[in-house]
């Protein structure tokens, strides 16, 4: 089963080189056969540059640049509109992922033949290091509302870094959000239209360059949207989006 690997990257020239190599070693130790597939969203930096020079070495590695619309989820679905893997990791660009958690997701999607693979953090295994107070709590009360809205018992939905099968993912289309929010349409859409999954623990440390894209307060009222969204396909769709 091939993995594609989709990292969206946004002026992240400090951090690309480390996570990709990092990445590339991992899978090849595992003799896992892949590709990765990094969206450069229109950086302003020298990203594109140390792609280009990457390539030289790490012969899996694609690369294009979205030149618009630009953001987080604009960049994640670029690549997941384009990866030619039989299934499709969204990985960071800022080294927070860990390369052998993957590895972990890919070998679960193996032996329990399930739709996706999702990684928590906040399980027995799981682990964050440097991780923001102010940030832990509003992604703890995040995590419990949707939980409680949504009737289910997984608690780090808003974890971008899942494990998909192309036949999931092409029945979660179409895809609807631009920003950090496709994190959550992702896997609540896995759940609500009945795809099978599992839960192992990961790990995620904060980044060592540059700075982060997401910007809490003005992503709330995007959150909200899928959520509600989500809900009302669960309650009110009457299964037209299941599963087929």
């Amino acid at each position: 089963m091939k993995l594609s690997v989709v990292i969206p990257a946004y002026n992240e020239e400090e951090s690309i080189s480390e996570t990709l190599r990092s990445l590339y070693s991992t899978l090849k130790k595992y003799d896992i056969p892949h590709e990765i597939w990094v969206t450069n969203d229109n950086s302003k930096d020298n990203t594109l540059g140390v792609l280009a020079a990457l390539q030289q070495e790490i012969p899996t590695l694609v690369f294009e640049t979205n030149k618009g619309p630009n953001g987080f989820g604009y960049a994640v679905r670029y690549g997941l509109e384009r990866f030619s893997g039989d299934c499709v990791a969204v990985f960071m660009a800022d080294m927070s992922d860990d390369p052998e958690d993957l590895v972990k997701y890919y070998q679960t999607m193996l032996t329990e033949n399930v739709d996706a693979v999702f990684g928590s953090r906040w399980i027995k295994g799981g682990k964050v290091i440097d991780y923001p107070i102010i940030k832990k709590v509003i992604n703890r009360v995040a995590n419990f509302v949707i939980k409680m809205m949504m009737g289910i018992k997984y608690n780090d939905t808003t974890n971008a870094f899942k494990l998909y099968k192309r036949e999931t993912m092409e029945g979660l289309k179409p895809f609807l959000s631009p920003h950090f929010n496709l994190t959550v349409e992702l896997p609540l859409k896995t759940i609500v239209r009945g795809y099978s999954y599992s839960v192992v623990p990961n790990s995620w440390t904060n980044r060592k360059y540059g700075v982060s894209k997401l910007k809490i307060k003005e992503m709330g009222s995007r959150y909200f949207f899928i959520l509600i969204y989500c809900f009302v396909e669960k309650y009110f769709s009457r299964g037209d989006y299941m599963k087929k």
